[in-house]
């Protein structure tokens, strides 16, 4: 059993990871939180029963807690990383990582120094109809992967204060945000690395400093094609976070998988045999074979993951080292699109 404390307790912290995560997980008990809120602090942790506190030195001086969850703003995480670290406590930080690929090395730097675990919160790798995905994928049941697309989007109009909203504080907005999170989600699917971006960032319909809007196309090391789109304007109940995958053998869709959901459906249309060209292209109204996975809880499965990889001291399963590439894909999304360029990543 692993004893955790968190950093930073409102927002995705209190609506999912800590009700469905940390108090849900078999392997985790939740011993402290804290917030510099300090009603938020004393909310939270009155609703489950747990101490709380204002001071991040509460949680980093308390030698019966060994691992944190950071869930603060990203302008604060890498300070927090570093300090945690040198407390040895083991860590798994909700991503971004840091504000820059150069602040990520630093806090990998010292956590390997400290010989503390760190990990990235890319909770929806954990999706059980993602990971069939992944597997029918490696089956060749798809054929040759052709074409992919991942979709975020939500209405986020302006708030004062609002830290998504103000690139010195979140590194950027809906591109950083949200479409890390499909980045991230298409090379676990795919089984392979982001070659090449292009991009477009821009605010078309909020004023703030961060983007409101973005689409990302790619090219993976396999040579497939993949779109991702992130946006901040559009109506939550309009954007229906839709997954695809298509191949030479069929295709995977998919619905409501993407976001905080542990839920959704996908359905597959695979072909039985291969067939010559059509020149009427005609299209057959089939319906979908619904792809079957035992629910998992997304948040759950992240928690007891990390605490598996303490308690059998082995690499977590979403690593620091994954962050930071992450945040290398994003900055080369970001200058593509600020320079009007395609550009090519390579591993350091």
């Amino acid at each position: 059993m692993v004893n955790w404390g968190v950093i930073g307790c409102g927002g995705i912290a209190s609506r999912r990871t800590i009700p469905e995560g940390l108090t849900k997980a078999k392997n985790a008990r939740l011993i402290s939180v804290m917030d510099i809120d300090k009603d938020k602090a004393k909310e939270v942790g009155e609703r489950f029963g747990l101490e709380y506190s204002t001071d991040i030195e509460d949680i980093l001086n308390d030698s019966r807690i060994q691992a944190v969850y950071i869930a603060t703003p990203v302008y604060l995480h890498k300070e927090q990383v570093i300090k945690s670290a040198i407390s040895g406590k083991h860590i798994l930080c909700e991503k971004p990582l840091a504000l820059n690929s150069k602040d990520a090395e630093i806090a990998i730097d010292i956590c390997k120094k400290n010989n503390v675990k760190l990990g990235v919160g890319y909770m929806m790798r954990f999706h059980s109809l993602h990971k069939k995905a992944r597997e029918m994928i490696k089956n060749g049941e798809l054929g040759e992967i052709v074409f992919a697309r991942a979709q975020l989007s939500c209405w986020y109009p302006p708030i004062q204060g609002a830290w998504r909203q103000d690139p010195t504080l979140g590194g950027g907005g809906s591109l950083i945000d949200m479409g890390s999170h499909c980045l991230d989600l298409l090379e676990y699917i795919l089984d392979t690395e982001i070659e090449t971006v292009s991009c477009f960032a821009d605010n078309v319909i909020h004023n703030y400093k961060s983007e409101d809007s973005s689409v990302v196309m790619v090219r993976f090391k396999n040579k497939a094609h993949g779109v991702i789109d992130s946006y901040f304007n559009i109506p939550d109940n309009s954007s229906k976070n839709r997954l695809e995958i298509y191949g030479t053998k069929g295709s995977l869709l998919a619905e409501g998988t993407i976001g905080q959901s542990s839920y959704g459906e996908m359905v597959a249309f695979l072909e039985k045999d291969s067939k010559g060209y059509d020149a009427s292209q005609i299209r057959e109204m089939e319906v979908g074979m619904k792809i079957e996975a035992p629910f998992v809880n997304i948040y759950q499965a992240e928690i007891e993951a990390f605490s598996s990889a303490i308690e059998e001291d082995k690499d977590p399963p979403v690593s620091g080292e994954i962050g930071l590439w992450s945040l290398r894909v994003i900055e080369a999304c970001y200058e593509s699109s600020k320079n009007k360029v395609q550009i090519t990543l390579r591993r350091e």
